[in-house]
């Protein structure tokens, strides 16, 4: 009997929505996994290529297309190799089967006989003439998976294990128009939205002939309901047009936010849906030896290099829309909810775009392409948003605050745990139908979907790694979802599990150090799983980590460990900083465990990433408020929302413990958690206290400086 399916091949388990064999040497590898700059698509060649027995340069990639992929839903959550890798192993696998048991009738021998080498069909390691392509006639891939090809034995990898080189790179480096911003189409015209500056905003006067005088050019205004486009062929008189119209659009009940709401602590205030997961609190804790700390993390924006595009086309009762969104499924689903055209008369197709590792503008200017294009049709109609537009506009991730609370035993070591989190969702994504900003600028708006968050099943959302993995006796989360919030929020990169982690390794350094105890030698005596130990051990060997060193004096070290999700990659970081007027990391060390890894080079650029944009968030990010502003925000481009610097980027060393052996764990959001803490924990020794509050700007160390 088989082993079940993978479960994104069960529910896809067509074979030749995975693979196809389109001319004679050639193969395409059909993925719903999108390109982020993660490197996902040369992965998922590299499989197809071990798989089949093929040439990787025999190999294109589809990708992200509802006419021909696979629906894998979302690139996100660290999945793509840790749950679609493994459907793409096994369909491949499937397949390679097909033609060998096709290749066996046409030889009259049996299949155990025969081989593969780069396509061609060998019986004993000699030709017999075959090969994919001479047989793809005769096999038929429009039948579903069952699970019965072998996959390959790790010995026999030829492809995965090895950096390859990614196949979306040399496109990108030499200036080919590969991003969707690059996209033209024959009679495109081009757009901007005059944004709803809130849901139930509506539109009270247009000054046209202002807007008209401001751009020099001729441009056309499309309405429906209170969404209002300005269209046209020139895009330098659109963008005009769209710099000048919010001064010449007023808008009638309008809300914004106050500058007090900026700071996660306004969430202690409000109304709250209230959950508790894990073990009962202690009936008794009296006697034991407690501790108690509260950190925070304001709102963060995806701060997109690039602001975001989409482009729509309504021809003949079918629409198309090209999107850099990391759904096209769920995308062409929340549109078909809005829009009065059905599913099956509608292709999405995924575009790259610069990256966002989360829910950004990119579904909203799919969105707002898309209702234009219906009012237009025949015409294609490219949205690109402005940069102001982007940081206001787009959804942000939520502000958090996280008390943890543990009762120590006899030996200073945790028996109880409590991780109490107050948080917005932060899983908005439109796939529900709702969420769409153009959407709300509608006539009749979809309703707001229900306040929820992600679901436990799948990782959590503001609870994500709220669970210790450290050997403690009884813990639980307490989880305050806060429904109502001034701007919107959504997924970005890690959702919930950087303040967690945050929050739970800083508590556990501040137990290490109430202990009197290392803070390298204090996690090992509270870590059971050896996987975790082994990276908190490799990395204190890489950062040649002594206990005991000196802190206080402005320099400073400190250790950090999280495996994300608790299911996916294990990864432990030593940061070494200096502090003085600001920050200054100078050295970051990273190992990490992911079992079997497809391509060691890309691992490595996600997990150096994630570090760069941890330190980014942890030093200088969070959306500030501005009640005086027109959108109520005062964070709306790189002064105002700055990040972290090239020249402020540190050495950073990773390395990847070999554990080819086990089932690959995705690394994609694995190091935003432990960089965190341990720059938190490093700031600590430098300086001789605790500072709680992120981000840790000069004026957060001369407060807390000052206090102590």
């Amino acid at each position: 009997m088989n082993a079940p399916l993978p479960a994104v091949l069960d529910a896809n388990p067509r074979l030749d929505r995975w693979i196809a064999f389109p001319a004679s040497g050639q193969v395409t590898v059909l993925t719903g996994r999108v390109e982020l700059g993660q490197g996902v698509l040369t992965a998922m060649a590299q499989i197809a290529a071990d798989e089949l027995d093929i040439d990787l340069a025999r190999i294109t990639v589809r990708s992200g297309d509802t006419d021909v992929t696979p629906n894998e839903g979302y690139t996100s959550g660290s999945h793509s190799i840790q749950a679609g890798g493994i459907a793409m192993r096994q369909a491949c696998a499937d397949i390679r089967a097909l033609f060998l048991a096709q290749a066996a009738v046409v030889l009259g021998c049996n299949a155990g006989a025969l081989s593969v080498r780069d396509g061609s069909i060998l019986r004993d390691g000699a030709s017999t003439g075959l090969d994919y392509w001479t047989l793809c006639g005769a096999v038929d891939l429009a039948v579903k998976a069952t699970g019965a090809g072998q996959r390959k034995a790790v010995a026999d990898f030829t492809s995965i294990g090895q950096s390859s080189a990614r196949l979306d790179l040399p496109g990108k480096v030499f200036g080919a128009p590969v991003f969707i911003h690059d996209m033209r189409l024959d009679g495109m015209v081009h757009a901007r939205v005059v944004r709803q500056p809130n849901r139930g905003a509506t539109i009270g006067a247009i000054d046209e002939a202002a807007i008209r005088r401001a751009t020099k050019g001729p441009v056309e205004f499309v309405r429906t309901g209170n969404f209002l486009a300005i269209i046209g062929g020139d895009e330098t008189a659109v963008e005009r047009a769209g710099g000048a119209a919010p001064s010449h659009v007023t808008w009638n009940d309008v809300e914004t936010p106050a500058a007090a709401q900026q700071e996660a602590t306004w969430l202690l205030q409000r109304p709250a849906i209230d959950k508790t997961i894990g073990d009962p609190e202690p009936a008794d804790p009296q006697g034991r030896e407690r501790y108690e700390a509260t950190f925070t993390r304001g709102y963060l924006a995806h701060a997109s290099i690039s602001p975001s595009c989409g482009l729509a086309l309504f021809k003949d009762g079918h629409l198309t829309v090209w999107t850099h969104c990391q759904g096209v499924y769920p995308l062409r689903a929340a549109l078909a909810k809005i829009l009065p055209v059905k599913p099956e008369n509608m292709t999405v197709v995924h575009v790259q775009g610069s990256g966002c590792y989360g829910h950004n503008g990119a579904d909203d200017a799919a969105a707002d392409a898309a209702i234009i294009a219906l009012q237009k049709p025949g015409v294609p109609v490219r949205v690109r948003w402005r940069r102001e537009e982007e940081f206001v506009f787009e959804p942000k991730s939520a502000s958090m605050v996280v008390t943890v609370r543990a009762l120590l035993d006899a030996d200073g070591k945790p028996s109880d745990w409590t991780q109490e989190i107050w948080s917005a969702t932060h899983n908005q994504r439109p796939g529900g139908g709702g969420n769409l900003l153009g959407a709300l600028a509608l006539q009749n708006p979809p309703p707001e979907p229900p306040p929820a968050d992600v679901p436990e099943a799948n990782g959590g959302g503001a609870t994500r790694n709220g669970t210790p993995l450290y050997a403690i006796p009884a813990s639980r989360i307490i989880h305050h979802l806060i429904p109502d919030t001034p701007i919107r929020t959504s997924s970005l990169r890690g959702l919930g599990a950087m303040p967690n982690v945050f929050a739970m390794e800083c508590g556990i350094d501040d137990l290490a150090a109430r202990a009197g105890q290392d803070p390298v030698a204090y996690r090992l005596s509270i870590m059971s799983d050896p996987r975790a130990r082994g990276v908190i051990e490799k990395v204190a060997a890489m950062a040649d980590w002594k206990a005991g060193a000196p802190g206080g004096a402005g320099r400073g070290r400190g250790i950090a460990f999280s495996r994300y999700k608790n299911r996916a990659a294990y990864a432990a970081v030593v940061v070494e900083l200096d502090v003085d007027e600001d920050i200054r990391l100078s050295h970051v060390w990273c190992a990490c465990d992911a079992g079997l890894v497809i391509n060691p080079d890309g691992a490595i650029n996600q997990l150096e990433g994630g570090v760069i944009q941890s330190a980014s968030w942890v030093l200088k990010e969070q959306v500030r408020f501005d009640s005086d502003a027109a959108s109520g925000l005062a964070s709306f481009d790189w002064e105002t929302y700055p990040v972290l610097k090239f020249s402020e980027v540190p050495e950073i060393d990773i390395e990847l413990i070999n554990t080819k052996d086990e089932v690959p764990l995705g690394v994609g959001e694995v190091t935003a958690g432990p960089t965190a803490a341990a720059i938190g924990n490093a700031v600590s020794h430098a300086l001789g206290l605790r500072i709680r509050d992120l981000p840790l700007t000069r004026e957060r160390i001369m407060a807390a400086l000052l206090r102590d």
